[in-house]
Order: C-alpha cells, then sequence, then structure tokens
C-alpha cells in the first residue's frame, strides 16, 4: 500500500495537522508499513498491530511530549516510534546500532520511560503526574498497559497508590487498559475472567441509556439514577476500578477512531484519575496474525504475502526445547513434580507439559514475585516445584528467592532460560546478572551447562537435591550434541578437564606458559578451540556453585595462569569465586577474568555481540596472548611518500 499520508508525518505535530478524516487513511498506511518493516527485519508484530489506532488516537488527542505517555513493557510501541520521527530507522530495529524495540529515553523525547519489563507503567506515569502538580505544570500523564500486565502486583499496588489522597491532591492520571485478551501467551487468572465478562457490559451499557431516555424528564429519573450507583456493582465489572478511586469508562473499541477519539478529548480535561477500558485485537489487520497471535508475536523475517513457513531442514534442538522433553521426563518419573510458569509458556518450553500434565502446571501470570513463594509453599508440602523463569525475570522476584525459598532451605528447581546475551531484545532481557546475584545466597547452588546434553544431566541433578538450585542455559540451540534421554546426574560440584596442554608433560613446543582456561557455560566451546591455538588446558567447570575447589586448586598449582570465562558479568561472577577460592587455599597465580564487562550491552546478534566483547574463539585467544604471552604485533603503516 503507498504510505503517501504517513510520509508527511515526522512528529506528532505533523499528525495533529490533518483532519478527522484523515486519520482512518493515516492508521491504515501505517499498519501496512509496519507489517512490511518488520517482515524484512523481524521483531513484535501481532501486538503492535493490534495498537495502530490507539497510538494515532494518543498523539492526535495529547500534547506529545509534553503530554507523558508512557507504554508498559513496550512490546506495543512500533507505531508509536514510527509517528515520532523513527520511520526510516525501523530498517534497523533491534539491529546493532539501530533503535531498540522497546522505549528507551536516550532514543527519543517521545520515550518518557524506558521499559522492556511488565507492570511498571502505572507507577512511571502517576510519579510523572505527581511530579507535574508538586513544579505546577499542567500536562496529563497516560499509562497503556495491557490486560495480561495488569495481573502483575506491581501495577495493583499503583493502582492502589493512585487512588488514595496525596499531599497535593490526587494525581491527574489516566490509565488505559488495552484488552487484547492475550499476552504472549494466553492471559490467565481470575482478573482476566473478570475483564471477559465485561463483554457484555454493552448489554449494561444499552439498557442503561435507554432507559435514561424513557425517564428522562420525568420524578423516576434521579430515583433510577440512585438505583443504579448502588446496584450497578453488581453488573459492571468495572467497580473495582472504581473502588480504588478511579472513574471508569468503558469497554469502548480500540480501532474504532470515532470512538477513541472523543473519549479521550473528554478524559484529557477531567480532574483526579481516570480509567479508561479499550478492546483491541491482536494482529487486527493482517489475517494470518489475527489467527496465530502467538506465533506472530515476534516473528523472524518472513513474506507477509505467504506468511510464517516451517523451515525445511529441522533446526538444531534449542534449550528450551531440551528443558521442555525434561520436564515431561521428569514428571512422568516422579509425581511430586510441579511446574510453574510467570506467563511464559511457550517461551519457557511449557506447551507440551500443559498439555500432558493439566493438573501439576501453573500459570500464574506476569507475577514472578508470586511464583517463587507459590513454589515454596508447594515445597513446604513435599512437591517439587520447578520454575521455569528467565534469567532476567527471576530479578523480579529477589526478595522471595532469598527470604522464602534459600532462608527455609526449599528444593525448588529453578530453570533459568535467556542466561547470557538474548540478542535483539537487548539490555532488558539479558540474562546477564544471574550468577553473581545467586552465588552470594546461601544455600543455593547454580549449575551452568556447556551443551544440551550436559543441560538434561544438571536438570535432573538440581531437581534430585533437597535444597534450591538454578540451571542456566542460553536462549537458542547449542552445539547440536545429542541428548541421552536417561535421567542421569552429573557428578554433585565437580567439574572436569577437557583439554589438558601439552607443556604440563614437558612436551610442548609453545611459549612456555602452562595456561589453564576455566570455562562456565557454553563459552566452554570457543575455550577449546583458542586452547588449540594457546595449547591451553581447558576446564568445563559445570559449577558456579558449589565451586569445584579441588579443581581450582589442581590447576593453580600446575599451571603458570588461570583465565576464568562466563556469558555473565565478571563483577561477582564465577571468576570472582574462583578468586576467592585462591585466596582462601592460600593460592597466589595471576588470574585473568573474561566475560561481560560492567556496562549494559546493545541489541543486535548474539554471534557479533560476543565477538565485539572478545568472547568468541579469536577474542579469547587475543586476551590470553596480550596479558600472558607475548605483546601484539602492530604493524606500523608504511610511510608516505
Amino acid at each position: 500500500m503507498p504510505t503517501t499520508l504517513l510520509d508527511t508525518v515526522n512528529t506528532p505535530a505533523d499528525l495533529r495537522r490533518l483532519s478527522r478524516g484523515e486519520l482512518g487513511r493515516l492508521a491504515r498506511e501505517l499498519r501496512s508499513f509496519l507489517l512490511d518493516t518488520v517482515s524484512k527485519t523481524g521483531g513484535h508484530l501481532s501486538s503492535n498491530l493490534g495498537t495502530v489506532e490507539l497510538t494515532v488516537a494518543l498523539h492526535y488527542v495529547f500534547n506529545t511530549p509534553r503530554d507523558r505517555i508512557v507504554w508498559d513493557v513496550g512490546h506495543q510501541t512500533y507505531p508509536h516510534k514510527i509517528l515520532t520521527g523513527r520511520r526510516a530507522a525501523m530498517a534497523t530495529l533491534k539491529q546493532w546500532g539501530g533503535i531498540s524495540g522497546f522505549p528507551r529515553r536516550s532514543e527519543s523525547e517521545y520515550d518518557t520511560f524506558g521499559t522492556g519489563h511488565s507492570s511498571t507503567s502505572i507507577s512511571a506515569a502517576l510519579g510523572m503526574a505527581q511530579a507535574a502538580k508538586l513544579k505546577g505544570e499542567r500536562r496529563r500523564a497516560v499509562a497503556v498497559i495491557g490486560d495480561s500486565a495488569l495481573t502483575g502486583g506491581m501495577a495493583f499496588e499503583a493502582l492502589n497508590h493512585a487512588g488514595a489522597p496525596h499531599g497535593v491532591g490526587p494525581a491527574d492520571l489516566l490509565v488505559i487498559l488495552n484488552d487484547n485478551d492475550m499476552s504472549i501467551s494466553p492471559p490467565v487468572g481470575a482478573l482476566n475472567k473478570h475483564l471477559a465478562r465485561l463483554m457484555s457490559g454493552n448489554f449494561y451499557s444499552a439498557a442503561r441509556e435507554g432507559a435514561k431516555s424513557v425517564l428522562k424528564n420525568t420524578p423516576l429519573y434521579e430515583f433510577a439514577r440512585r438505583f443504579e450507583e448502588h446496584t450497578k456493582g453488581m453488573v459492571v465489572p468495572g467497580t473495582i476500578f472504581e473502588e480504588l478511586g478511579f472513574t471508569y469508562v468503558g469497554p469502548i473499541d480500540g480501532h474504532d477512531l470515532e470512538s477513541l477519539i472523543p473519549t479521550l478529548e473528554n478524559l484529557r480535561d477531567r480532574k483526579g484519575p481516570q480509567f479508561l477500558h479499550v478492546v483491541t485485537k491482536k494482529g487486527y489487520g493482517y489475517k494470518l496474525a489475527e489467527a496465530d497471535p502467538i506465533n506472530y508475536h515476534g516473528p523472524g523475517k518472513f513474506d507477509p504475502a505467504v506468511g510464517l513457513l516451517k523451515p525445511t531442514v529441522a533446526p538444531k534442538a534449542t534449550f528450551t526445547q531440551v528443558f521442555g522433553q525434561w520436564l515431561c521426563d521428569m514428571a512422568a518419573a516422579d509425581d511430586r513434580l510441579v511446574a510453574i510458569t510467570p506467563a511464559m509458556r511457550e517461551g519457557s518450553g511449557l506447551v507440551e507439559f500443559e498439555q500432558r500434565f493439566p493438573s501439576r502446571y501453573h500459570d500464574v501470570g506476569i507475577a514472578e514475585q508470586h511464583a517463587v513463594t507459590f513454589a515454596a509453599g508447594l515445597a513446604c508440602e513435599g512437591l517439587k516445584p520447578v520454575v521455569a523463569i528467565y534469567s532476567t525475570f527471576l530479578q523480579r522476584g529477589y526478595d522471595q528467592l532469598i527470604h522464602d525459598v534459600a532462608l527455609q532451605n526449599l528444593p525448588v528447581v529453578f530453570a533459568l532460560d535467556r542466561a547470557g546475551l538474548v540478542g535483539a531484545d537487548g539490555a532488558t532481557h539479558a540474562g546477564a546478572y544471574d550468577i553473581a546475584y545467586l552465588r552470594c545466597i546461601p544455600n543455593v547452588s547454580v549449575i551452568t551447562p556447556s551443551d544440551e546434553d550436559e543441560c538434561r544431566k544438571a536438570l535432573t541433578t538440581a531437581f534430585r537435591q533437597s535444597h534450591p538450585v538454578a540451571v542456566r542455559y542460553p536462549r537458542g540451540a547449542g552445539i547440536g550434541k545429542a541428548v541421552d534421554v536417561a535421567l542421569t546426574e552429573l557428578p554433585w560440584g565437580r567439574g572436569e578437564v577437557r583439554r589438558q596442554s601439552s607443556l604440563l608433560a614437558g612436551q610442548g613446543q609453545g611459549h612456555g606458559k602452562r595456561i589453564a582456561i576455566l570455562a562456565f557455560g557454553t563459552l566452554l566451546h570457543p575455550a577449546l578451540v583458542a586452547a588449540e591455538k594457546l595449547d591451553a588446558t581447558v576446564a568445563n567447570m559445570r559449577f558456579a556453585k558449589p565451586l569445584d575447589a579441588e579443581l581450582v586448586a589442581e590447576l593453580a598449582r600446575s599451571h603458570d595462569a588461570l583465565v576464568t570465562l562466563e556469558e555473565g558479568c565478571i563483577a561477582g561472577g564465577a571468576g570472582s569465586a574462583v578468586g576467592e577460592c585462591l585466596v582462601a587455599a592460600g593460592l597466589c597465580v595471576p588470574l585473568l577474568h573474561l566475560g561481560l564487562p560492567d556496562e549494559f550491552i546493545e541489541h543486535g546478534e548474539v554471534g557479533k555481540l560476543l565477538s565485539g566483547l572478545g568472547l568468541d574463539a579469536a577474542g579469547i585467544e587475543a586476551a590470553v596472548r596480550k596479558r600472558f604471552v607475548a605483546p601484539l604485533v602492530l604493524v606500523k603503516p608504511a610511510a608516505s611518500q
């Protein structure tokens, strides 16, 4: 579709100069452009197709960026990016050096709050609304939150606070519930059922308006109005928000600009907390995404005319798939196993488990704190809970991990998917900190398998312990290692030497320095490649905690220098554990830590990111040579003639 009208809109100010009648055409062009660009770059699709009209209406009615719009999570902000000066940059979406897939304050003044994790928008927008009052500024704050994000406890905390009296009076806050009956996975819980019932609220609205027209100008009108206030709680689900101090409006069709714009104009001028319930459809306007919003949530590149295709060659099994199969096999072998996910059924590999063991499957919604303590309660009663959670999302349940699980030494297994770098989703989703934040907690153990087969063994090992254990594994596939289907364990707390330097036997002809690389996790494989060039020893450490202290001491005594390698933060990570071990043993040996630096890593293809950080085979070799072997030879440019 030609985008001649969209091409004239570079800022929301341009949008606000359009006539009301032109907005429908703009929305159609915007949706077409969105589908075309995301099909070329990959990214979040179905959620963004569903927010086109809502985005157009928000920027048309509100004076952005002076008025603040806070988008929850950010999965639905591509239309917002396109309308706020980043249309051309969409070709670089989620690529190294390109624009982020989420709102970022450093990227645009229209991105008023950086997001990536859910349920934060109401808290942030409330802070902005209160700041405006304190500073005497007349501007509005709007939070756009999805029905699944609303299941997060933080969202309820913010709603509770917003409706309470404040020192400067109630906040002029508008919360827009984008109800599309979907998260990444189908939404769960009582609140979702509550919102679903609201779809029948059209009956209530029609009946109410009809009664008003009949009773108007009669003595019964005032009686009916008062009666309505006392009885509407029985039929209008919006009462829950009114009881929290909000004026509730809705539900309205989120794809109907003729409803959205006048409603938003009315709410813009109201004082105090307002709540607008908007109903949208994920994938709206693209039939394939409407029919399959889960698979079109975050597709790679595809042809919009054809849709997503199954690969002609079966891809290597991902670590997520290895976990999902292990979970089913272990559940069949041990009926104490219970699986828990915070709204990540597909992402964490639990689809088959839910089908086979529905009574032992619990999707708790976007509520990581609850997920962890719920697991603790199950463990108290003799069950064996497995919490399938992304590394970055376990950060949200950290207090519960310490206080409710570790302090009571309960046997909960944490299957940490997306450990290490995650590529296109960038810093908000990177699992960079789990080794550091877990190994400092008493009673908690951390296993770092190096390949698919070792991952399955690590999960079995963790499940059979009587204390909390985390198994961390990366996104995507490994080296293609065949997986032993037996439920066998790893030797507890023991690493292994995978390559031994020939210098240990006095056979080497190299530089004379005996180097040992201690690898944690999947970076073992580039370490082995680098070791061939360096003639270094390589140890697959397997456990970040308990660390194999005997192996560390043995390597320290037999080598001239040690190198630790991990796809996690250096500060406080597995390398730090090795250093602490050496100090405790009274051993003094040069030590080089390789891992993620003390900075947030931008989005980009994982291989390129690792290469840029010096964590591929060439980078590992170069770092070791620079530190322990000989200075790198720099070639001077030829003198100019």
